[in-house]
């Protein structure tokens, strides 16, 4: 399989103005793609588009919120008059929430379902014909939780698992059009995620959560994005725990359970 290059090309990564995001946009840009930024009106853009100029790489950054189908569509097309089609989406944007399943509302459900999956589903079908056009790239960030059990996410968890079944299956079907699909599952990441977290109400929370092992790097995460893109790689799974967890609760799972349980329980005292 030849390699790819990605000098000149679109990149498009949603919730691009965020930690993994900003890194993904760095790294990328050094490769010389041309880099379009997709977040919400309320998110860095501003600072996002100075640091990119700061470093010489071309980029536009728009306000979308990826929930909204018809604000997607608009923002797809923006793309595609700046630098004229899109040949990479990364679909990085997502939604955490930390609470027991039984204290956490439907509606909470719902709101990391819709941002996680739903506003994946909605950008990639907005650039399905250009990716096809281009034999582009589908980059879906998932998480070690699209791949293990993780204590006090379960709606997260499902979003996870969600996203894999659907770009999975999706690669499937675009195999033969020259389209890759690249699932990345990182673990735990020093990213602006967790200032998003949700509780089981719905509403912000401010419980620093556990930290597993050595927290990863976003910029060490983003080059190894671009190594496995570059080499054609379906999955990668990232940091030692990240791997571990894998790995183990595959093998393992009762013996993952209580470890993964043990780490995490206290995130969930209200102490």
């Amino acid at each position: 399989m030849a390699r790819r290059e990605f000098r000149g090309r679109t990149v498009v990564i949603t919730g691009g103005a965020g930690g993994i995001g900003r890194a993904l946009a760095r790294t990328f840009g050094a490769a010389e793609a041309k880099i379009a930024i997709v977040d919400l009106s309320g998110s860095p853009l501003v600072q996002t588009r100075e640091e990119l100029d700061a470093l010489g790489i071309e980029a536009v950054v728009l306000p979308c919120d990826i929930t909204d189908p018809a604000q997607v569509a608009s923002t797809m097309a923006t793309v595609r008059d700046a630098f004229g089609s899109i040949d990479v989406l990364i679909n990085n944007a997502g939604i955490v929430h930390r609470s027991a399943f039984a204290e956490t509302r439907p509606e909470v459900f719902h709101r990391v379902m819709e941002v996680n999956l739903f506003g994946a589903i909605h950008c990639t079908q907005a650039c399905m014909n250009d990716l096809v056009e281009n034999r582009g790239l589908i980059i879906a960030v998932s998480s070690i939780a699209g791949l293990a059990p993780l204590y006090g996410r379960s709606g997260y968890a499902a979003s996870k698992h969600a996203m894999h079944g659907l770009f999975e299956s999706l690669g499937a079907e675009v195999a033969d059009k020259g389209v890759g699909v690249l699932m990345v599952c990182p673990s735990f990441v020093e990213t602006g995620l967790e200032a998003s977290t949700l509780g089981g109400d719905g509403k912000r929370i401010s419980r620093p959560r556990s930290k597993v092992g050595k927290l990863g790097d976003a910029d060490e995460v983003a080059a190894e994005v671009l190594k496995a893109a570059e080499a054609g790689r379906r999955r990668l799974v990232l940091t030692p725990v990240g791997k571990t967890s894998a790995v183990l609760s595959r093998l393992a799972p009762r013996l993952y359970e209580r470890l993964m349980i043990r780490s995490l329980r206290s995130e969930l005292d209200e102490g």
